[in-house]
């Protein structure tokens, strides 16, 4: 059987500068940083772009052994993830190269600038991806936190498979090199479990993942 992929444009969301500081590490709301930010923002008008394609699928678990139908998987995270799923949305997502040209722009101009277009480059991803969760959690209304490869226990190797499922280099631009690594950099992939159970749908997403340190991590949840 053939699952179909869609295609989905935004236009920009409203930019967060609470979640810019805090991907930036700054723990205090400083004018100069506020004003960098701004100049940043500036700077990256009309350069970014807000690209999601997706498909449904059904799955099938037993213990730990997930039948994705895309492909399989073994992980006790993401089978306590879409525990009570039948089916969940696979899904890609990218704010383009724009932001990614700027890091590499000011790397050597200026650390501090491009530390500011990292964080401003991560809050857009997640903003993009939360803009398409909220349109996903209408549809279904109780869905499951977003869940990525090399969340918790499940390997990153599975990208792989994601980006034959979607066809990401052909629908929304984005390619995956040989360490797995995508490019554009500001680029997420992502399964949201359907269920029927809205008492499972308010699990944290982060709070099953070990990675601590990963750059998406929400606030409270260490």
């Amino acid at each position: 059987m053939v699952y179909p992929v869609s295609v989905k444009n935004y236009p920009a969301p409203d930019f967060n500068k609470k979640e810019i500081l805090r991907y930036a590490g700054v723990k205090e709301n400083i004018s100069e940083i506020n004003a960098l930010i701004d100049e940043c923002i500036k700077e990256l008008d009309g350069k970014l772009t807000y690209k999601v394609c997706y498909s449904e699928y059904p799955v099938k678990i037993i213990s730990n052994d997930i039948d994705l139908t895309f492909t399989a998987a073994i992980s006790k995270d993401l089978a306590k993830n879409l525990k009570n799923c039948n089916r969940f949305i696979l899904f890609a997502a990218t704010v383009g190269l724009g932001v990614d040209r700027l890091i590499a722009k000011y790397n050597a101009l200026s650390p501090t600038k491009a530390l500011i277009f990292q964080a401003i480059g991560a809050e857009r991803i997640e903003s993009l991806c939360d803009l398409f969760n909220n349109y996903i959690k209408k549809e279904y209304k109780a869905v499951k936190p977003r869940f990525s490869a090399g969340y918790g226990d499940l390997s990153i190797e599975i990208q792989k498979d994601i980006f034959t499922a979607l066809n990401c280099s052909k629908n929304i631009g984005v390619a995956l090199n040989n360490s797995l690594l995508m490019s554009p950099s500001k680029s997420v992939t992502a399964i949201i479990g359907i269920t029927n159970d809205s008492d499972c749908a308010n699990e944290n997403g982060c709070f099953s993942c070990k990675k601590t340190d990963c750059e998406f991590r929400r606030e409270n949840e260490n």
